[in-house]
């Protein structure tokens, strides 16, 4: 019998193939969820789904498997009982359960529990959202910058990793990575103008916002620096932190979960545009192009 244990990925090594025990198999209808020793596949979020799941296949004995979802799940080791996404009903590190990364896969398999199965992540769709992330996590601080001496009325509390105030942070209400854009939607709604955003000004100057931050994203993807994820373990659950050379203003980190570009000479531009939904929302487009 296998003995479960939280899965230990690789989506933020850089690698897309390798071969892992399977650990368990549960089925609902025709959908079969398949849990693996290690794996390369990211799975999307049940907490902060912004990041969408990599596509690829599972390969035993020369046949393919479309892997059709990627999903976080958790098992309870008492029961042996496996929990999907939503229905998962801890946090992570309770005793007693451990968090994996789930592969569904649709129909008929031919392998089984303690098999050796390879796991095969589609490279490049995965590359495409890594530069839609890390292009994400660029322009909110660029965001941030440019909006930090003329926009505010009086200084709120919070402040991002170069001490702008946060934005980003105050005002995120969705946010989604999707193949070379990230798309972060902002309330500037009762609660931000009590905290000194002048959202009145903002709206009425958002091109001019959008041209400083293109230019101050320009500056940034010519200087070709790293970009390094930082883990504190293998396993799915343990944190991870996306740090990036920003020049003169130093090295910055923010914590994240997805999959990230190694340098920031993979991208050939980075720049935003928005869009006003109403004076209450607005969303900006951070679109990357691949050197």
């Amino acid at each position: 019998m296998s003995v479960i244990a939280p899965t230990q990925v690789v989506f933020t090594q850089q690698q897309w193939l390798l071969d892992s025990a399977v650990l368990m198999i549960s089925h609902s209808g025709d959908e079969n969820y398949v849990v693996t020793q290690s794996t390369p596949f990211h799975p999307v979020s049940h907490i902060w789904p912004d990041h969408p799941a990599d596509q690829g296949m599972i390969i035993h004995a020369g046949k393919q498997y479309q892997v059709n979802n990627c999903v976080v799940g958790a098992i309870e080791l008492a029961t042996n009982s496996l929990f999907i996404a939503q229905d998962i009903p801890v946090k992570r590190d309770v005793e007693g359960w451990v968090f994996v990364v789930v592969h569904i896969i649709t129909g008929t398999m031919d392998f089984d529990i303690g098999d050796t199965v390879t796991l095969s992540v589609d490279r490049e769709y995965q590359q495409s959202l890594s530069r839609g992330h890390s292009a994400g996590h660029l322009s909110s601080l660029a965001l941030n910058k440019v909006l930090h001496n003329d926009f505010w009325r009086k200084e709120p509390t919070r402040k991002d990793e170069l001490g702008f105030y946060d934005f980003h942070s105050y005002a995120q209400e969705k946010s989604e990575v999707t193949p070379d854009l990230s798309t972060d939607t902002y309330r500037l709604g009762k609660t931000l103008r009590k905290r000194g955003l002048n959202s009145a000004y903002l709206l009425a100057e958002l091109n001019v916002v959008a041209e400083r931050i293109n230019l101050q994203l320009s500056d940034w993807v010519a200087l070709k620096t790293a970009v390094v994820m930082r883990r504190e373990g293998d396993h799915l659950t343990d944190s991870r932190y996306w740090q990036c050379n920003l020049g003169s203003e130093g090295v910055i980190e923010i914590p994240c979960g997805g999959t990230h570009i190694l340098s920031l000479s993979e991208y050939q531009s980075v720049t935003v545009n928005f869009k006003v939904n109403s004076n209450q929302e607005i969303v900006m487009y951070t679109k990357s192009v691949k050197a």
